[in-house]
This record gives structure tokens, C-alpha cells and sequence, in this order.
């Protein structure tokens, strides 16, 4: 379906998916996509009973939070697959999630100490390091983040993954033998990614910690060591914090730093929803405004750390839950779990590697984005948070499907970079799409039926595809690319949606009565006037 190839290791992943025969030619992520859209279009009165049947999990408390990948509308063609992220936090477990069925860390590293303590693993290896199975409560933070980001949602079957969910994992540790975490642990972590990271391929790091205050007397290590990253070719991602103050820590202070704040999207598909959650906001070390962007820190699936109390007691409650014991519901709700094996979190610890899969998204959609163009990129393709104050959100809230569009088309000539889709302007309306696996590409829609074979998109540069301008009649059009006579895709670039009726999405367009932009010979401008109206 989405046209790349798989080995049989790979589609060996889907054995425990329904309905799912490997003739079909179906990997993972399409079965899983294909899935993840039926239950959009089958709305809310058969949800419970479509989860249960697609996935072995309890139907009421699998609702507890929806899945990442569906509620912020990611491109299901990109998963993070040959990136590296190095994710720096109190600790870590090799869970499931990031090691089965193939290991993705490739690193575990201590930098509580100097020299650093760094254990190098395979693909193929059961990884494990110094009192790794320990289950410490301090494990908890890094682990979840860690998934979060990246993981595959192994013992969700599938269900609770990540964006990033092919991304390999670079894990560093900076909490001490006493509890705590330093400025000099996180500075000695990301000078060791700036010297070792390209050994290992490292183009992200996500920063859920904070360290010491400011001195006047030490100066910013920190913050200095992120734009070394930064101007290395690294991007840096950092938690803005929690306690809804004017108030910033390092590393979420670094003027090169992507700060991220927090959104509550109500757990819901539809962006209509959202609200600002109760992040950290402020400047940075040179009185630039922070957060730069918000994500979701609230109604984040993520997994309980196994072996511990809690996940004891959550694997006896659902037991229980089976039994019809009517006195476990509120001790479930009080843990906030969701399956035995998963609870929804909330804090910017999370939104920071969610933002930080998103990136990993844009890079194996374009490896030439530098971390400046990164920023860019998450900047502009933001969608505002209504009634939300400037200072608080940044440019607003993140949108991974419009980002890894908007990466594709800084593949192309400046000309093709502004062909946003679709786009008005008096002449008629444009799409176009990026797509360097196709060898065809036509666009139907409402306007005359779905007729057969649609509009035709011409190759305007190679992976670019741009219909003619043609005229539609005012009122509201669904329209769909298919791609090779063969695969349809609903139009990454554009953020309006509607379930098609057929498990499936697709995206739609309002032209208005009359159309008078500003300026009909900018593109930006056109498209510009097609996202207000949309």
C-alpha cells in the first residue's frame, strides 16, 4: 500500500494483526494505519467494539486515550526510519516497546560521572546495563519519554506507538547515586553526544530534564552546549516544565533550543479542541520568547515500567476488572491506566520527544533539512491555539502530517516549495503533492462525482506533481490523489479531513463565492487564503 519495500523479518512483525494475510502484500505500519482510519470512520458508537475485535486489549479502558499517530494526523509514509534520536533523562529500561521484535537502542550511556560510562549494543542483541532491571521508580521518567518518542507499541499490538516508531535510540542517564539531576550531568551528556553522536548516527536530542539555575558567577553551559549541537547539525529539543510560571530552567532557556509547551487536545481528532496546558513560558538567555511551539502533555499513552509495584498491581486490577469486580474502577482511574501495560501521562516531559519523533519524520522524508530549517519548518506549519496568549503557545501547536509535507517540498526549487495544496487563486485551484515513488499521480474528487480518471498532475520536477489550475464551483469538495492507478492518499499538505465512508480519510476544500487575493501572483498568498477558508 504505501510502496516500500519490506523484508519477511518485517512482515513477520503483523502475525498477531486480524483479518491480515501476508500475500496481500500489507506491512505493519499500512495494516495498522488502515486499521487506526476505520475506526475514525466508524465514529464513536463503534469504537469500544472495533478496539476490542482489531486488538486484544480491554474495549473500556483501551479508549482511555487515543492513539498518537491518528489524533495529530502523522503521514502514515514515514516512521523515522534510519534516524538516530539520543533522548537524555533520569533513567531507562529496555522495554519492549523499543527492543522487540528488534532491538532499536543502540546506546545506554551514565553521564552522572566523568568519563562517561557508555555501553554500545546490536540489533540483534538483548540490551541491558548496570542495574537495568532494578525496576527503580527513577526509571519510570526516561522510559516513557523514550516510548513515547519511539516506541512500537510492542505490547499494545501495535496500538500505542510512536511517530517515530522505526527511529534507533540513543539513551543517556543524568540522575546520581543521591537523586539528583545537575546541570553538570546534562552538560556532560550533550558534550559527549557532540563528540561521539555522529558515531552513531545522532540527528535529534530530546531533553525532558532541567537543570540548576542560572549563576552569573558559572554563566550557561548548558545553553552553550545545545548551540554547539545545534551548529553541529544536531537538532535539540527541550521540556518547557509544568508549573505554568514565567519561569524557565536549562536547557529549555537555550536561544537554539526548540522549546516545547503544552496543549490539551481534549483527547480528541479534532484540532477545533485544543487548549493551552499549564506549561512554563519566558525567554531565553538572549530575551527571545519561549516556548517556541506546544504539543500534547496531557492524554499521552505511555507504558508502566515492568516489574515494578504499580505495574504489579495494574496487571491484579485488570485481573480483577475480568471478574466483574465492581471496586477496582477507581483505583484505575486514580493510576490513570489503560491496559495492563499502559497509562496516560501528562506533562511537557512528553510533549518535548513527541516533537522530537516529529522531527525524525521530516529528516527520512528529507535528510538535508538542517535544525535551523527544522525550526522553520515546525514554526510555519503550527496551527494556533484559539484564544491562546502569543507568549504562552509560540507559533502554536504542532502539526507532524503538515511538517513532513512542508519537509518534501524544501526538496524542490523555490517555485515548487510554494505550491502549498490546494491552493485558489482567480485562475482556479491547484494540488500538489510530493512524491518520489510515483510514477503517476491524478486527482479525483466530489466536484464531478469521483469520475474516472480524475484530473492528471504533471511532474514539474522530479518527486513534484502539480495539476492545472481549473475551476470549481463554490460550496465544499472532497478530493483524493491516487497515485500509480493503484494507492490513494488523502493531501498530506492539507490539515482539513473527513472520513470517506470506506475506513479511510479524505481531505476537502471550501472555495468560497468570490476570491480576491492580495497579491495573485504570490503562491503563498493563494494557499494562504485556501487554509483560512478550509
Amino acid at each position: 500500500m504505501c510502496g516500500n519495500p519490506v523484508s519477511e523479518a518485517l512482515l513477520a512483525e503483523a502475525n498477531w494483526y486480524p483479518y491480515w494475510d501476508r500475500k496481500d502484500g500489507a506491512c505493519p505500519a499500512c495494516v495498522q494505519q488502515n486499521l487506526l482510519q476505520t475506526l475514525l470512520a466508524k465514529g464513536d458508537a463503534a469504537l469500544h467494539e472495533a478496539i476490542q475485535t482489531a486488538w486484544p486489549l480491554d474495549a473500556e479502558a483501551a479508549l482511555g486515550v487515543l492513539p498518537t499517530r491518528l489524533r495529530m494526523h502523522a503521514d502514515p509514509r514515514f516512521s523515522g526510519k534510519g534516524i538516530t534520536i539520543a533522548l537524555v533523562d533520569a533513567g531507562f529500561y529496555p522495554h519492549p516497546d523499543l527492543v522487540q521484535p528488534r532491538n532499536r537502542i543502540r546506546v545506554w550511556a551514565d553521564a552522572t560521572h566523568d568519563p562517561v560510562s557508555v555501553f554500545h549494543f546490536d540489533p540483534e542483541e538483548a540490551p541491558n546495563w548496570p542495574d537495568w532491571d532494578g525496576a527503580r521508580d527513577w526509571q519510570w521518567h526516561g522510559t516513557m519519554t523514550s516510548t513515547v518518542a519511539a516506541g512500537n507499541g510492542f505490547l499494545s499490538h501495535g496500538l500505542y506507538s510512536g511517530l517515530a516508531h522505526a527511529a534507533e535510540l540513543v539513551l543517556i542517564q543524568v540522575r546520581d547515586s543521591v537523586g539528583q539531576i545537575s546541570s553538570a550531568s546534562i552538560h556532560r551528556a550533550l558534550t559527549w553526544i557532540l563528540k561521539h553522536g555522529s558515531e552513531v548516527g545522532v540527528q535529534i536530542v530530546s531533553l525532558s530534564v532541567s537543570g540548576d539555575p542560572v549563576s552569573p558567577l558559572t554563566g550557561n553551559a548548558v545553553d552553550e552546549a545545545v548551540s554547539a549541537l545545534v551548529e553541529a547539525g544536531i537538532s535539540v529539543v527541550a521540556a518547557a516544565g509544568n508549573d505554568g510560571q514565567r519561569s524557565l530552567l536549562p536547557p529549555a532557556t537555550a536561544p537554539l533550543a526548540l522549546t516545547v509547551g503544552g496543549i490539551d487536545d481534549q483527547n480528541t481528532f479534532s484540532h477545533d479542541e485544543i487548549a493551552l496546558w499549564h506549561s512554563n513560558y519566558g525567554t531565553a538567555s538572549n530575551d527571545v520568547p519561549k516556548p517556541d511551539l506546544v504539543a500534547p502533555s496531557i492524554w499521552v499513552a505511555a507504558p508502566l515500567l515492568p516489574n515494578t509495584s504499580v505495574a504489579n498491581e495494574a496487571n491484579e486490577l485488570f485481573v480483577r476488572r475480568e471478574q466483574n469486580d465492581p471496586n477496582v474502577h477507581g483505583r484505575i482511574a486514580e493510576l490513570k491506566l489503560i491496559t495492563p501495560h499502559y497509562q496516560h501521562v501528562e506533562g511537557t516531559s512528553f510533549a518535548a520527544p513527541i516533537v522530537a519523533s516529529a522531527i525524525a519524520c521530516m529528516l527520512e522524508a528529507n535528510p538535508a533539512l538542517t535544525p535551523l530549517l527544522v525550526r522553520d519548518v515546525l514554526k510555519e506549519t503550527a496551527h494556533p491555539v484559539p484564544g491562546a496568549d502569543r507568549e504562552r503557545q509560540g507559533a502554536g501547536a504542532l502539526s507532524p502530517g503538515q511538517a513532513v509535507a512542508r519537509a518534501l517540498a524544501e526538496r524542490h526549487s523555490r517555485s515548487a516549495r510554494l505550491q502549498v495544496s490546494p491552493c485558489l487563486a482567480p485562475e482556479g485551484i491547484t494540488f500538489s503533492l510530493h512524491d518520489h515513488a510515483a510514477t503517476s499521480v491524478r486527482v479525483l474528487g466530489s466536484w464531478d462525482g469521483w469520475r474516472s480518471p480524475g484530473i492528471a498532475a504533471r511532474s514539474i520536477e522530479r518527486g513534484f506533481w502539480r495539476t492545472v489550475p481549473m475551476r470549481l464551483s463554490a460550496g465544499r469538495h472532497t478530493y483524493k490523489f491516487l497515485l500509480d492507478g493503484q494507492r490513494w492518499l488523502d493531501d498530506p499538505g492539507n490539515p482539513c479531513k473527513t472520513p470517506d465512508g470506506l475506513g479511510s480519510l479524505n481531505s476537502f476544500v471550501v472555495v468560497p463565492e468570490e476570491i480576491h487575493p492580495k497579491n495573485s501572483q504570490d503562491a503563498g498568498a493563494s494557499s494562504m487564503i485556501a487554509t483560512q477558508i478550509g
